[in-house]
């Protein structure tokens, strides 16, 4: 009782974009959040990018009965207040906050957090890590992700932050967290792309262009890009795809074998579409991995000693690998900066509908500072 006392007292007001229908709009409502419990920390977020998974969980929210929640998982601010039990953290640091893990199992033990044996239940269970809920008065959930970033602040873990330096803006470095993390370390971490090897990256979107990205930087050859978009295609191919495929308008399966010679040594599979998924395997050289990303798994073991792997957050261990995108970035390696469009946090649903259209990439909502 004294403990939750103390959180209570430690409260504070805080604003956050809250799912309250299936389909939206979400509304921008004032809200009350206990403190920090004493191994949480209080981050005011200054930018969240929005990722697909939000917005399925929008357009697709099959359970009302969980209640009004807040979403965002690629959240991005500055530490305001740290529980007693923290270490490494504290007033005024900068961090990136990414996808939540245990820190106990034997997965997160031996440096596997995406394989966190809770890892369901962390990031989709809108609960504290401990069970609760740190909402009050309010019947809304929230700790999406260990985080919900659609609000001006939020409780977090040493296990989903990185302390960043403080010379980059913060609402650049946001879309790291989630999207950005699971297509480059799909290729760098999970299929350990190496040079001269060939990879299609079907889908280019912000967690295809970032697998581009990584292609190029570890040698990866031919990179063909596959997308219905032209705008997109294009990007690709600035970014680093030496070919690409309009899947409206060519044959895939014709044009990269023309491209390769016969298929290729690794996929990556982000649309979705069951057509692409299904080449996505099938165009594989053998011996070749095909990396899945929707969620869907592939029948694991495939003729001629193809494999198909389902993949969650480019098995990356973000405190490790965040700060390696940033070292990237800094050197013109991982240009996320071209992948990015600001909004306003109160233009949340109108970057949610952009996303959706494909005329923005990735979309990063500006929180603390676009509000009054």
């Amino acid at each position: 009782m004294r403990k939750a006392a103390r959180d209570n007292e430690q409260a504070q007001t805080i604003r956050a974009a809250v799912l309250r229908h299936r389909g939206g709009p979400l509304s921008i409502e004032t809200i009350e959040m206990e403190g920090p419990q004493d191994d949480e920390v209080l981050v005011r977020i200054a930018a969240s990018g929005i990722c697909h998974t939000d917005i399925s969980y929008v357009n697709e929210w099959y359970d009302a009965s969980e209640g009004p929640l807040i979403l965002g998982h690629e959240g991005a601010g500055i530490v305001e207040r740290a529980g007693k039990n923290v270490k490494g953290f504290r007033r005024g640091d900068h961090v990136v906050l990414s996808y939540q893990s245990c820190g106990a199992c034997g997965a997160c033990r031996s440096g596997r957090p995406a394989d966190c044996r809770d890892l369901y239940e962390l990031n989709f269970g809108f609960r504290r890590p401990g069970g609760g809920n740190a909402y009050l008065r309010s019947g809304v959930k929230g700790h999406f992700f260990g985080q919900s970033s659609f609000a001006t602040h939020t409780l977090a873990t040493v296990r989903n932050l990185v302390k960043v330096k403080k010379d980059l803006p913060l609402e650049l470095l946001a879309p790291l967290g989630c999207g950005l993390q699971t297509g480059a370390g799909t290729v760098m971490n999970s299929l350990a792309v190496k040079a001269g090897k060939s990879i299609a990256v079907f889908g280019t979107g912000s967690v295809g262009l970032a697998a581009i990205m990584a292609a190029r930087i570890v040698g990866a050859a031919p990179i063909v890009g596959i997308d219905i978009l032209p705008k997109r295609l294009k990007l690709a191919r600035e970014l680093g795809a030496t070919h690409t495929i309009d899947s409206r308008r060519e044959d895939v399966a014709t044009r990269i074998r023309d491209i390769t010679g016969s298929g290729v040594d690794y996929s990556v599979e982000g649309t979705g579409n069951d057509e692409m998924f299904r080449l996505s395997m099938e165009l594989l050289n053998p011996g070749g991995t095909a990396a899945l990303l929707t969620g869907a798994s592939g029948p694991g073991r495939l003729p001629g000693g193809r494999k198909a792997l389902s993949i969650i957050q480019g098995d990356a261990v973000p405190q490790l690998f965040i700060p390696q995108l940033i070292s990237f970035y800094r050197k013109g390696l991982f240009p996320l900066d071209r992948l990015v469009k600001f909004y306003d946090f109160k233009q949340i649903n109108k970057a949610i509908a952009d996303s959706m259209r494909g005329s923005t990439i990735k979309p990063v909502l500006r929180i603390s500072s676009s509000l009054p």
